[in-house]
């Protein structure tokens, strides 16, 4: 019987600073010098990271009460909308969304509010009540700042996507896109997944991300809160269990009052609008060889389909599968042609990720927590156009 570690001997052994903790790129070298079962036994945890875009992201903000108080309708952040229909003065800021008083050329949003908050400046709020009994303000307009308001809590529906496809366009034009600028007659691809760093496909059928995994988050400690939304883990799958496609995604929080603008950081795509950049960075517990076996996926053996969004259809043809080596080498060859690629996300800043929070474990300071639940295996998802339209 091989090697089996549980969560508590892992916490044990980072408690007493003995604990072993590699990145997934360290990993890869070592498991085909010595083997599974040896790094089984000698390795403890290894770090994994992403941090690109992140379109469904946001920050539930509560801005304390007003004397008199008001229960607010409408919110506004220098000018972008938040949605304010939870509670008198709770409100809910979507990186997506976009400020109304400015001209097209001028994008700015909420991700750009939340890198703002983040970085000590001033943002200035207003709001208009509906006027009752309990809540007898009308209007109210201040400025605030992240450290005066009593929460702001970062939850983000839909982040880390598995496996996230490349982009191409067949068409004659050039398309602007949450995939970047895609240029014509197929000459260039994009791509946004951190390949053999990337956190879930170093666990591709969730063995130990769930429900309650504690996480790096935007430069502090998060949490997963269970699977994200579009969570499609029912993809075809390669023999090493890596999905061809999205697949996973995970729902993710934390207290923005302790992250980083270094790791959270606002976007803008040229004629499409605005996104967040988010850096996710999780703990993989060596459980046991197989965990390592997971763990060790390279670039050349993790593929991806190529997708043509020159075809303007939900379901948009794949071209081909091309593998991580390949997309990160700077080129592919497509029927012949050597077409340039490039990334959106960013493996400087996956890799700063990985190592600071190798860092905070083998300080002492992070712990690895067991999942108290695991995420949904075979979940596929449906489309609106299943469905009667009126």
């Amino acid at each position: 019987m091989g090697v089996r570690k549980s969560y508590e001997e892992i916490n044990a052994k980072i408690r007493s600073g003995q604990a072993v903790v590699v990145s997934a790129e360290e990993i890869i070298p070592m498991v085909k010098e010595q083997g599974a079962e040896k790094i089984a036994q000698t390795v403890d945890v290894v770090t994994t990271a992403t941090f690109g875009p992140m379109c469904s992201s946001g920050v539930f903000l509560n801005f304390g009460h007003t004397d008199p108080p008001i229960r607010m309708k409408k919110v506004w952040l220098n000018g972008v909308s938040a949605y304010a229909g939870i509670a008198a003065v709770d409100a809910y800021l979507g990186a997506t969304e976009e400020a109304e008083d400015r001209e097209p050329e001028e994008l700015y949003g909420g991700a750009h509010v939340i890198q703002e908050l983040l970085e000590g400046r001033q943002v200035h709020l207003e709001a208009i009540g509906t006027g009752t009994d309990c809540y007898p303000l009308r209007e109210w307009e201040s400025d605030i700042f992240l450290s005066e308001i009593n929460e702001a809590i970062l939850y983000n529906p839909r982040n880390a996507y598995q496996n996230y496809a490349a982009a191409a366009n067949s068409s004659p034009d050039t398309l602007y896109t949450y995939m970047g600028v895609l240029l014509p007659n197929l000459s260039n691809v994009t791509y946004s997944t951190s390949g053999e760093l990337s956190p879930l496909l170093n666990d591709p059928e969730y063995r130990t991300v769930g429900v309650g995994s504690r996480i790096f988050l935007g430069g502090a400690v998060g949490y997963v809160t269970g699977h994200g939304t579009q969570h499609n883990s029912a993809r075809e799958r390669l023999p090493n269990g890596v999905p061809l496609g999205g697949a996973a995604t995970l729902g993710v929080t934390g207290n923005l009052k302790e992250m980083s603008p270094d790791f959270i950081q606002a976007a803008v795509y040229e004629k499409y609008g605005v996104s967040l950049f988010v850096g996710i960075g999780i703990p993989m517990p060596v459980l046991d060889a197989e965990m390592v076996t997971c763990l060790a996926v390279s670039d050349a053996d993790i593929f991806t389909g190529l997708v043509d969004y020159g075809v303007q259809r939900r379901s948009r043809p794949i071209l081909a599968k091309v593998s991580y080596a390949e997309l990160k080498s700077g080129q592919i060859n497509f029927n012949g042609r050597l077409v340039p690629t490039a990334p959106l996300s960013s493996m400087k800043k996956a890799r700063q990720i990985a190592a600071v929070l190798a860092d905070w474990i083998r300080a002492g300071q992070f712990f690895i927590q067991e999942p108290a639940e695991r995420l949904p295996l075979g979940k596929s998802l449906s489309s609106l156009n299943d469905r009667k339209r009126c």
